[in-house]
């Protein structure tokens, strides 16, 4: 699986992105044929309406063949966001392999 990943508002260091990176492509595993797909990760800070602190964001789209599974989170962490994501999206997948 290819990965893309982008960020808006927000710079991200190393660690951060090898976390990011390892989360979405621990996915692959429930994954078959994984290596056409393309995972669009999208890691941003949102604006500042917000009345304290920093609020992030995480998404991940996957386009597999006939669907796309597509996960949104939104926290003060954004490690937890991603998580959560990660997370989503594990089911989703699993829910798509069973209608296969």
């Amino acid at each position: 699986m290819e990965i893309s990943l982008k960020t808006k508002n927000i710079t991200i260091d190393s660690a951060l992105k090898e976390f990011t990176l390892d989360r979405v492509s621990s996915l692959e595993r429930f994954l078959h044929n994984s290596e056409n797909l393309l995972a669009e990760v999208e890691l941003s800070k949102t604006t500042e309406h917000h009345n304290k602190g920093e609020i992030f964001r995480a998404e991940v789209q996957i386009q597999v063949p006939g669907r796309l599974l597509r996960a949104e989170s939104t926290r003060e962490d954004l490690k937890i966001a991603i998580a959560e994501v990660k997370d989503q999206l594990q089911i989703q997948i699993k829910k798509y392999q069973e209608t296969r």
